[in-house]
């Protein structure tokens, strides 16, 4: 019986054997796959490469931060130590926080997606593993960039959270602020594009038959966490964007002399920085749900409820943001509605922790590196998490707050949630890159040496914290009784220090990386990952018909290696993979992979100059990047959207697949629908921002004046939007000449750049003026938006244009025109909707 999309399941019985197989598939697929070398690996995009540079980058930074927190705790081991001046304490401790938020704990997750879910998914790759280059390289170069800060005194020095009004020129005057705010914005920008890889590869690059219910229990966290990327970390850029329009042009965003607000970016700053823990520990949730399986050598226990709560603690925890804001003199029922959350989202929280409990109570687990650390992770974790429902009581944080349980708090539940199920994943999963796996004897000193470490660091600081020792201190005054649990914890900070060294030295010793002829399924796991692959992944694309297909199909393994599933050839001579339907994971069309490209090294290299040199006011310099970075963005992209001769092809048992699919059908169209998410996001922020300062500060915002324009701005956003999709629609007519289409789409940009222009004119001799007041800052910044929008369709107009040139424009559908389309579209409607909301807000 056919499916609802017209897929027919029974097709997969026909799978030829390994005998009636032809010879020399398995050669033509290591041929078409094969690696680059020396330098070329600048150039590679396959996830096997991109993603261990990721993830050993992100553990650089680790080591990084973990260095300086160390020489930070000799500092306060004793009262009046000389160690660090407190300017650079305060660069120190800034460094460490944002380091190890925003340069490893979200990198690291993204990072073992990009390198484990293709293997998972039994994909060849994620679906767009050039945006994956860029978004490593990106990462790699501008994090290196923003450390390196340190070294020349211009690191940022007012905490890793940048509180106005400590980052405003008035007390920060230096660029050591700017290096945050453009650094940090950059790095997002990275982690979003992470964000999109992960969403899109998950629910359209799937196994066939692995629906969302037989899906590891990893891929749902990683689903989760990676929309609570899209939805959260739009916030965090938008406030950088802000702040830093403040110290640039005086746009009084957060100046309450003028009718800003300091809190508008505590709210900006905790609607990403709260939901952030848990994005952080949603992907460890998942691989620990994974191990521990794997451990206890039995299935998982309360599977769909470990995923339900996954589900809940997405959606409780952007409720949460104001958590830490009860100082800040908000209403009580506020204050109320903040507090019930913050104890609602430990509910999810403790179901996973008793799913593991029964899932190592009903197994046989044994007690190797993984499980100590899987152990000890739950341990500290349960910790943190019952602190953390302690600062969610009003009256208990207004006592704590800013002291060093809070310190302590923190620490507990990021190195018990994310630090040692880390640890597990690197000794679990090593096997299947390396060719021999972490030694299991220094794993368990290590792990020893992490975990008394932990306990003996953190644990005095609860009792610091309510002695009454602020954080953010760099030295103390002796005879307040905090001398000898300072050294403690100074003793216990060495002490996970040695054991992470410890595992340096293993990784160095055993790490041997090798695509093919890993070491292979040390800890016998079921999943998909431990089936024998190459850089191609696996040799074909099984069917799979449980979540631990590896225990419940026996000979899989073997069948998979014999060619006896999907694509076991390269039936276009090109990379390809599957792309199936999101829900049920039936195949849907044969996907063209892109292959090694070095523009996606060079667009990172020039974004990140362009970030940079920005910082340092080279303006000159910085738009020269900016305008390569563009032209290496656009040459990359040229080669991924093209057609092959053959319409469709046999990808295994007779099941013929179209090479080329348009729409809501195709992968691209759902990268750019994740991507007007994250756009409306920051439009949204946006808005927030403005309803926030008119409710603080009402007497700064002047009646609203040219309403009269919007007969005018409006019909011609109208006009934008109406002619790209008119010059989609006329692509698909016989009659119609192929340059009438671009020609169509070149009109709605130009429209929607009148549309813009029209409104900037209009305010042009209003008396509300950015630098003024709360109000012009807030309306001028929404016209920003719209503006950099128009620019970027501007951009795709002349794309599209050359793309027609050279002929690749072609009927009845195109991605490229497609998704320009849909994104013209939007930018008409949020432009349309800025024009009226600046002008009829708030006395329509």
């Amino acid at each position: 019986m056919k499916s609802e999309t017209g897929f027919d399941p029974a097709l997969y019985d026909r799978f030829p054997t390994q005998e009636e197989r032809p010879t020399g598939e398995l050669e033509e697929l290591e041929r078409i796959w094969r690696a680059p070398r020396g330098w070329g690996l600048l150039t590679a995009v396959n996830n096997n490469y991109v993603g261990v540079f990721y993830v050993g980058t992100a553990f650089l930074f680790f080591l990084l931060a973990g260095i300086l927190a160390l020489v930070m705790r000799v500092q306060l081991a004793l009262p009046l130590q000389g160690i660090l001046p407190q300017e650079t304490y305060n660069q120190f401790f800034t460094m460490h926080g944002s380091v190890m938020m925003f340069l490893f704990a979200v990198p690291m997750m993204e990072a073992l997606g990009v390198l484990l879910l293709p293997q998972m998914l039994a994909a060849r790759d994620l679906p767009f593993p050039r945006l994956s280059a860029y978004a490593f390289w990106a990462y790699f170069v501008g994090g290196l960039c923003f450390f390196a800060s340190l070294f020349v005194g211009l690191a940022p020095n007012s905490g890793w959270f940048m509180y106005p009004p400590l980052t405003s020129t008035a007390y920060s005057p230096g660029i050591n602020a700017d290096f945050w705010l453009l650094g940090i914005g950059f790095i997002e920008i990275s982690a979003i594009a992470g964000a999109i890889e992960i969403i899109v590869g998950v629910l359209r690059t799937r196994a066939p038959g692995m629906t969302l219910a037989k899906m590891p229990i990893y891929a749902w966290a990683m689903l989760v966490f990676a929309v609570m990327i899209i939805i959260g970390f739009p916030a965090v850029i938008l406030a950088t964007l802000l702040l830093e329009l403040e110290r640039a042009f005086n746009w009084p965003f957060f100046d309450p002399t003028r009718g800003g607000d300091a809190l508008l970016w505590q709210h900006l700053f905790w609607f990403f920085g709260h939901p952030e823990v848990y994005i952080i520990f949603l992907p460890a949730s998942g691989l620990v749900s994974m191990m521990i399986a794997a451990m206890a050598r039995t299935r998982l226990v309360g599977h769909d409820l470990i995923v339900l709560a996954f589900l809940a603690t997405g959606f409780i925890s952007f409720g949460v943001w104001s958590h830490h804001m009860f100082t800040t003199g908000m209403p009580a029922l506020s204050i109320g509605f903040f507090s019930a959350a913050s104890m609602a989202v430990s509910v999810p929280a403790g179901i996973q922790v008793f799913s593991w409990i029964a899932t190592f109570a009903v197994g046989k687990p044994r007690f190797n590196a993984p499980t100590l650390f899987l152990l000890g992770g739950m341990v500290t974790f349960v910790i943190g998490g019952l602190t953390g429902v302690m600062v969610a009581m009003v009256p208990f944080d207004w006592q704590a707050h800013d002291s060093y349980f809070i310190v302590a708090h923190l620490h507990y539940v990021l190195i018990g949630g994310m630090v040692f199920p880390l640890f597990a994943a690197f000794y679990y999963w090593t096997p299947m890159m390396s060719r021999r796996a972490l030694s299991e004897r220094i794993g368990k000193w290590a792990f020893w040496l992490m975990f008394v470490g932990m306990q003996v660091t953190f644990w005095p600081m609860h009792l610091t914290g309510l002695m009454g020792m602020p954080r953010r201190v760099y030295t103390y005054l002796p005879g307040r009784d905090w001398e000898i649990l300072n050294m403690i914890s100074t003793f216990g900070a060495f002490l996970i220090g040695a054991g992470v060294l410890l595992f340096v030295i293993d990784l160095a010793r055993n790490f041997r990386f090798a695509a093919e002829g890993a070491a292979g399924n040390v800890y016998e796991g079921g999943s998909l990952e431990w089936l024998p692959t190459g850089l191609y992944s696996a040799r074909s694309i099984p069917v799979t018909k449980s979540r631990e297909p590896l225990w419940d199909q026996p000979g899989l393994a073997q069948d998979v290696e014999a060619g006896r599933y999907f694509l076991p050839n390269a039936p276009t001579g090109l990379r390809e993979s599957l792309a199936t339907s999101p829900i049920r994971a039936e195949p849907q069309y044969l996907q063209i992979m892109p292959g090694p490209s070095l523009w996606p090294f060079l667009a990172a290299v020039f974004t990140a100059g362009f970030f940079m040199l920005l910082t340092v006011q080279a303006y000159l310099p910085s738009f020269a990047c900016g305008v390569l970075m563009v032209v290496c963005m656009l040459r990359w992209l040229w080669d991924t959207d093209r057609r092959v001769p053959q319409d469709k092809v046999d990808v295994g048992a007779g099941i013929m697949l179209p090479t080329y699919v348009t729409g809501p059908g195709s992968h691209g169209w759902w990268a750019m629908v994740v991507l007007l998410v994250v756009i409306f996001m920051i439009f949204l922020m946006a808005v927030f921002g403005l309803l926030y300062l008119y409710g603080v500060h009402p007497q700064f915002w002047a009646p609203p004046t040219g309403v009269g324009w919007l007969s005018a701005i409006l019909p011609a956003y109208a006009g934008a939007a109406g002619l790209a999709m008119l010059s989609r629609h006329m692509l698909a007519r016989e009659a119609t000449r192929l340059w009438t289409p671009g020609v169509l789409y070149a009109l709605s940009a130009a429209a929607l750049v009148a549309g813009i222009g029209i409104d900037l004119w209009s305010w042009l001799d209003s008396p509300i003026r950015p630098d003024a007041s709360g109000q012009g800052a807030t309306v001028f910044a929404l016209l920003a938006l719209v503006a950099m929008l128009a620019a970027v369709a501007v951009l795709m107009a002349g794309y599209i244009s050359a793309r027609n040139a050279r002929g690749l424009i072609v009927r009845p559908s195109n991605n490229s025109l497609d998704l320009c389309v849909l994104f013209v579209g939007y930018a008409a409607a949020q432009g349309a909707v800025t024009a009226v909301l600046i002008r009829l807000f708030p006395w329509a």
